[in-house]
């Protein structure tokens, strides 16, 4: 949905409730799970494609080939999630596969828990148009529901009436919490509730209201205040999410402190009060290079370097003559006199006409 759109929503329903918006309505239900869709633009950490309970069956008996499944779902770049079976549709050893190689072992960890008893927090979903659901958190608890009972079972679900308004937000809170995602994943997940709030911020000024406190926004997503400036700290350059997207572990607290340091010296250096867009991208390029370990060094200045000297006559001859005046051959008034190699060039010249001759 566009920030348009939803600021309008946020007006209207701001409108009816007096500057607040009203909870989420919700239930518990069993629904099966061939009725549920994910979320298509949560799908970082397990883009999936579900095949049917026999087409599963078939792959794990070898009836049914890689390439035959392949052929018959939406695969490219995708998973393949069935009873029993995870198969990776990406270029084998890209950076896609590898996170999905990390999230797949997990949830099948996950599914083994489902298999001996049943979840203590059950996925939420929110109805769709067609009659359908899609899933607002707890996408991973969902592939392990389908690996582990295959997609024509049923589960209890948390069901909300309709669509929560505050739906990257919801999903943030879920997010920051669990410590088996991966950074990039929490990273991503506050970047959506953050710009989720800041419409819901522009919506109450509209309504001649106030923005949202950093106070507020905190307690919104579900965090203490020192949470939320890490996360709002490692947010602001897009090289850092890429960065643990691509593989990095190093911590939150590390990688805040890198930012912070580049920004600081960024500012002191251009004597600025505030970055413009053009300093953030020369920040961001800055910490990219310092989170890959290769911190920029000053450019080395070019030397201008004398040939080896064999002979003490030769320095003499060098020390008292004008060697412009001498018959060397060159031609003095071509020699570029701005560049260290060509005067090198030119010096070794002079030197190798001098040195006496055995």
């Amino acid at each position: 949905m566009s920030s348009a759109a939803l600021e309008k929503l946020f007006i209207a329903e701001l409108n009816t409730s007096d500057a607040s918006l009203k909870p989420d309505l919700f239930s518990y239900e069993s629904i099966f799970l061939d009725r549920i869709r994910p979320d298509p633009s949560n799908g970082r950490f397990l883009p999936a494609t579900f095949i049917s309970n026999n087409d599963a069956a078939s792959f794990t008996r070898r009836l049914l080939t890689k390439a035959d499944l392949m052929a018959k779902y939406p695969s490219v770049d995708r998973v393949l999630v069935g009873k029993g079976c995870f198969i990776i549709c990406m270029p084998y050893g890209s950076q896609d596969w590898k996170n999905a190689s990390e999230s797949i072992e997990s949830i099948i960890d996950l599914a083994e828990h489902v298999k001996s008893s049943e979840l203590i927090q059950a996925p939420t979903i929110f109805p769709l148009e067609d009659g359908n659901y899609q899933i607002l958190t707890g996408h991973r608890r969902f592939l392990a529901m389908i690996y582990a009972e295959g997609l024509e079972s049923a589960a209890q679900f948390k069901v909300y009436k309709r669509q929560p308004l505050l739906q990257k937000t919801k999903q943030f809170q879920e997010n920051a919490s669990r410590q088996d995602l991966p950074q990039y994943g929490k990273l991503n997940a506050f970047a959506s509730a953050k710009k989720e709030l800041d419409v819901l911020s522009g919506a109450r000024l509209k309504l001649g209201g106030s923005r949202l406190t950093v106070r507020e926004l905190a307690e919104r997503m579900g965090i203490s205040m020192g949470a939320y400036d890490n996360y709002n700290v490692l947010t602001r350059y897009p090289c850092v999410s890429i960065a643990y997207e691509e593989g990095m572990r190093t911590s939150f607290t590390k990688v805040k402190k890198i930012v912070l340091d580049i920004e600081s010296a960024f500012i002191t250096e251009h004597e600025i009060d505030k970055l413009s867009a053009s300093d953030k991208k020369l920040i961001d390029e800055k910490i990219q290079l310092a989170l890959l370990g290769n911190d920029p060094k000053p450019a080395k200045k070019p030397t201008i370097k004398f040939a080896e000297i064999n002979s003490a006559e030769t320095v003499k001859t060098l020390l008292a003559n004008n060697i412009f005046e001498m018959d060397t051959g060159i031609d003095w008034s071509a020699v570029d006199w701005t560049d260290p190699t060509r005067i090198s060039e030119t010096i070794a010249l002079v030197i190798d006409f001098l040195e006496p001759r055995s």
